[in-house]
């Protein structure tokens, strides 16, 4: 294991408080209204990203991180006493919005898989994140899975151009990954209000999760958010992308420690907290740490707690070691930890599987656009139960999109509750009743159609004669012109 982690005591010994402020952001777990019986507990969650620092939230009271490797630097180790870098930042909040004990902040904090252990990735060069790092941080990650019991991948980081998933190295080794039985998430990137709006590698491989991000303006009624300018498809290769959409704004991540920040956030934090009799001794004593102008020396009680406060606003600091972030680099992980509960609810669970349960839990907003959102909203709860009541496993039936198999176009489709499934396409006329699936072995619905002609076809799946929808399991599609996709299937010569 290449990791040297040392405890930092001075998080034992400090003047100030680890309670919230008045700025202080709805934790993950409320504001997703997920189920925190399950911590994600027996589950190893791997993350790619620029650098990490060994957090408390991750290493006290025991430490979590089950090893470390550097990408670009192999014999590069972890290491609490070594100064932090500002390309730590990223991934040490990223890891920690996921997997954080909330050890700084009293438990509010905590990540939904607060009980994994944790597997840390740095694919950058002095911050540079390249192709070919991202191609050996998940080759590493391939070649350890078993090792170290890596269930998950989380990526908050793209490559360097937008290319079809056919042509990409990183997309490659992405689908390798899942082909190993690791289901690898991905932010969706923060492109969706420029005029090239698309994911990039790893966002637009056909088998990972791809997340797109929503507002929820920090409030708890999350039944109708609004749009946050994540990325979105059809990719190069036709593949609508984001599969699901998650929090990518107020969402409380870690300050980086021992940075020139944490240590204003610290003072800022004691400034704001103290009664008034102490208000001024303070300030005197931490406008330097603070960052704060000199003349506040000099202000009246109201003043410096106003001044302080509006410093901890504009400066997103939500408590004294925590502000709030935006972007899908934070979206990802949350899925990821959600993953991790359904897999400690059930260890069974695969690659596909685990894609199929997000998808038909997930619930359409109506304020996002399909594109935007693709198959809706998170449902954190509802996908842990599905979880755990899910029997099906890939040996025995198939998540993917259609394919050719013993000379039979074959379909598979996954809804307990069917009583019946059809298909309907321009292949038929979009008759209902010509190609129904039957239920196989396994329970789910299965339908080998004779293989059609060379060219490009629509169809949608019909479930009890009334409800009509994409394929959940073909990720390429094209609108139907009534406001839903229809699913597109290409038949090669």
């Amino acid at each position: 294991m290449n990791t040297a982690i040392k405890t930092d005591a001075s998080t034992d010994d400090h003047p100030h408080t680890h309670a919230l402020n008045r700025f202080a952001v709805i934790p993950v777990a409320e504001r997703l209204s997920a189920d925190t019986t399950h911590a994600g507990r027996g589950v190893t969650i791997a993350f790619l990203d620029s650098g990490f620092y060994p957090h408390p939230d991750l290493v006290r009271p025991h430490n979590r991180i089950l090893a470390y490797h550097d990408a670009a630097n192999p014999e590069a180790r972890l290491d609490v006493e070594s100064s932090p870098q500002s390309w730590d930042w990223h991934g040490t909040q990223t890891s920690v919005t996921a997997a954080g004990n909330g050890f700084l902040s009293d438990g509010v904090y905590r990540g939904l898989a607060s009980e994994a252990m944790v597997v840390l990735v740095k694919v950058s060069d002095r911050g540079r994140i390249t192709d070919e790092n991202i191609v050996r941080g998940l080759d590493w990650v391939i070649a350890n899975k078993d090792r170290y019991r890596i269930r998950i991948v989380s990526m908050s980081l793209g490559g360097d151009l937008e290319t079809s998933y056919k042509d990409s190295l990183v997309d490659a080794a992405a689908e390798r990954s899942v082909q190993a039985g690791i289901t690898v998430v991905v932010a969706s990137g923060n492109a969706g209000c420029t005029d090239q709006p698309r994911p990039i590698p790893p966002a637009n491989a056909p088998s990972v999760i791809t997340v797109g991000g929503y507002n929820d303006h920090n409030e708890l009624d999350t039944d109708n958010p609004d749009p946050y300018c994540s990325s979105f498809g059809p990719t190069i290769d036709g593949l609508m992308k984001p599969e699901i959409v998650a929090p990518a704004i107020w969402v409380a991540a870690p300050i980086l420690p021992e940075s020139d920040f944490y240590r204003q956030a610290e003072a800022l934090s004691l400034i704001a907290a103290a009664p008034d009799y102490k208000q001024q001794k303070l300030a005197g004593e931490l406008w330097q740490a603070a960052a704060l102008p000199d003349s506040i020396v000099d202000a009246s009680t109201s003043e410096i707690r106003e001044t302080a406060e509006a410093h901890l606003r504009e400066r997103k600091i939500v408590a004294t070691h925590y502000q709030h972030v935006d972007g899908t680099s934070f979206a990802a992980p949350i899925v990821a930890s959600v993953i991790a509960q359904m897999l400690e609810a059930n260890p069974k669970l695969t690659p596909g599987v685990i894609k199929n349960i997000l998808i038909a839990t997930a619930s359409r907003a109506p304020r996002l656009t399909l594109r935007h959102q693709g198959y809706g909203v998170l449902n954190a709860q509802r996908a842990v139960a599905e979880a755990g009541r899910e029997a099906h496993t890939h040996e025995e039936c198939d998540f993917n999109a259609p394919r050719i198999d013993k000379g039979k176009l074959v379909f598979w489709y996954h809804d307990d509750a069917a009583k019946q499934v059809s298909i309907a396409g321009d292949f038929n006329d979009w008759n209902p009743k010509q190609n129904r699936l039957a239920r196989h072995a396994s329970g789910m619905w299965q339908a080998a159609l004779p293989i059609l002609p060379p060219g490009t076809y629509q169809y949608k799946l019909v479930v009890d004669g009334e409800r009509w929808l994409e394929d959940p399991c073909n990720g390429l599609k094209t609108e139907d012109n009534h406001g839903g996709f229809n699913s597109v299937l290409h038949i090669a010569e």
